[in-house]
């Protein structure tokens, strides 16, 4: 049962949780973690505290037990060029779900309030180590710095925050215990006493990614715990850091209030080794959580059926433009967008589609080949000083993005070809421009499938309609997780939505400022939908938490 620590850790963050419960549901700007990396904000000392946290790692077997390891592995390589050479347990697949399975039993029985008032201290924890964690992102993900510090700490904590958010108020918002009378017409009523408990389904398994760690794991970490399931994290073997501290500091929690602390669990692997398949064919693990290749999230949804399934795989994003009233301001953003991170979101807008006849402006009209040409130019605006374009491409993630960029231009006519950039503190770092590739609809289909990187295709098409029908039919067939278009024509914007409402995407318009389709607010913009192939559940809505448990009632004559 809760201890009295569990229910001070609740007391203490419970202005957290009302809070974030109401932006939930509001869907209004919050931001409970500062976005910073201020000294103002985090303290003079966090960033020195945090560089030296990092640098300790390196070299070093990560401090963390863990029951039934088989030695140690050591997999993971800085796109910065800097050696990481951090040893962490050898996962065994059986020990670690046993273990796992074991824990349930107490983990359940705390109760929703001792759950939350966990995981809320364990997400306080986490923010207070951001720099630490910003430097595991950067040099595992290959983001830049400032970028790895928002979306590896408090975005990432912000979602993490949102998904608790939703599990408590799904379970709480129902009455626990009633009693329930029937009136008859003669003699006295029937009298029921009824308890309702939320079950939850089981071990939990969360396969993440290299590129966003922590980003798209916590809503996934958070969601599963509260709702009472203990989890097994298998990271990437690119990028087992961020993991391994999150699971470290939840750890460090859950003994500290005296629960068993293999609530949750580490399961590292080699190279190539694939546990995630045993793991997730285990009859034990219930809930699978994954973010990746399109291949391997198809596997696991048609295979592990014993399992509540949640994939977000490869997707082609697009972006269809008509017209514009602010023509700078939408080569500037969509610039940007093109070029943040290296393109390695998986927001990221791949294919432009783009009228021959050209487009208005409020400059005039502008055809297609000036359109092509001057978006060109904006991307080497942005990039033109080497420190600012390395920190805003970050590093190359892996060798596969590597091979697609050079592999590209062979797709198409070259807009704007790759340009490897020099990075001014860490030389051996890959950095590279993102190359731009113009097709005709009609004669390549390469824009038809995802190219994972700093890739885009500027596609001609007969008119806007024909944009919009290409825009459907590529996210019916691949997926998305984002759209945009660019219009003055209400009736094209219109036309746009209708769109987007039928092949299940998230769409922005008209974006000339500092929003870019590709980022995501916590508790306001849904992160995917579920709607279409490239997710089976949105980054968060009450579908993505409400599969974790189950109500389970027990009722006796009072």
């Amino acid at each position: 049962m809760a201890t009295t620590d569990t229910t001070h850790l609740f007391e203490r963050h419970r202005g957290t949780l009302d809070d974030a419960i109401a932006a939930i549901q509001g869907r209004h700007f919050y931001a409970p973690y500062p976005e910073s990396p201020s000294p103002r904000v985090y303290g003079d000392d966090a960033a020195d505290r945090g560089r030296e946290a990092f640098e300790g790692y390196l070299g070093n077997a990560f401090p963390v037990e863990l029951p039934g390891s088989r030695g140690q592995v050591r997999t993971e390589h800085s796109p910065y060029g800097i050696p990481l050479d951090i040893a962490y347990p050898h996962a065994d697949a059986t020990a670690v779900v046993a273990a796992a399975e074991a824990a349930l039993p107490s983990w359940r029985d705390a109760g929703i309030h001792a759950r939350a008032g966990v995981c809320l201290e364990i997400l306080d924890r986490l923010n207070r180590r951001s720099f630490e964690m910003a430097h595991a992102v950067q040099h595992t993900s290959g983001q830049a710095f400032v970028m790895a510090f928002q979306a590896g700490g408090p975005e990432a904590q912000a979602r993490g925050l949102e998904a608790l958010a939703y599990g408590y108020d799904l379970i709480t918002r129902y009455a626990g215990e009633v009693r329930w009378e029937k009136p008859q017409r003669k003699g006295d009523p029937l009298v029921l006493d009824k308890r309702f408990s939320a079950v939850p389904r089981g071990v939990a398994l969360l396969i993440t990614c290299n590129t966003f760690p922590t980003w798209n794991a916590y809503p996934a970490l958070f969601a599963s715990l509260v709702t009472g399931n203990p989890v097994v994290v298998k990271p990437h073997p690119g990028a087992v850091l961020p993991l391994a501290i999150t699971v470290a500091v939840a750890r460090e929690v859950l003994a500290e209030v005296g629960l068993d602390p293999n609530t949750v669990l580490l399961a590292a692997e080699e190279t190539d080794e694939r546990i995630a398949r045993d793991l997730a064919l285990d009859p034990a693990v219930r809930i699978v959580d994954f973010t990746g290749s399109t291949e391997f999230g198809n596997w696991l949804e048609t295979n592990a059926r014993q399992a509540f399934v949640n994939t977000e795989k490869a997707g082609v994003n697009g972006v269809v433009i008509d017209s514009t009233d602010n023509y700078a301001g939408m080569l500037d953003n969509l610039a940007f967008s093109l070029s943040l991170y290296s393109g390695q979101m998986c927001t990221t807008p791949q294919n432009i589609f783009l009228p021959r006849g050209g487009i208005g402006t409020e400059e005039g009209h502008r055809s297609a080949a000036q359109v092509q040409a001057d978006l060109a130019a904006a991307v080497d605006r942005l990039l033109g000083d080497e420190k600012r374009a390395t920190g805003v491409l970050g590093a190359i993630a892996n060798d596969g993005v590597a091979r697609r960029i050079e592999a590209a231009a062979s797709s198409g006519e070259v807009i704007r070809p790759a340009h490897a950039i020099t990075h001014p503190e860490f030389p051996e770092a890959r950095v590279s421009s993102p190359v731009m590739v113009g097709l005709r609809a009609e004669s390549s289909d390469a824009f038809r499938t995802e190219q994972f990187g700093p890739i885009s295709f500027v596609v001609e098409t007969e008119d806007t309609a024909h944009s919009l029908r290409l825009l459907e039919e590529t996210v019916r067939a691949r997926g998305a997780l984002t759209a945009a278009v660019y219009s003055t024509d209400s009736a094209t914007l219109e036309s746009a939505e209708r769109t987007a409402h039928t092949v299940g995407v998230n769409i922005s318009a008209n974006l000339t400022g500092q929003v870019y389709v590709n980022q995501s607010a916590a508790f306001s913009d849904y992160h995917g939908t579920g709607a279409n192939a490239a997710a089976t559940a949105s980054l968060t809505d009450p579908g993505f938490v409400a599969g974790r448990f189950a109500f389970v009632q027990a009722r006796r004559p009072h």
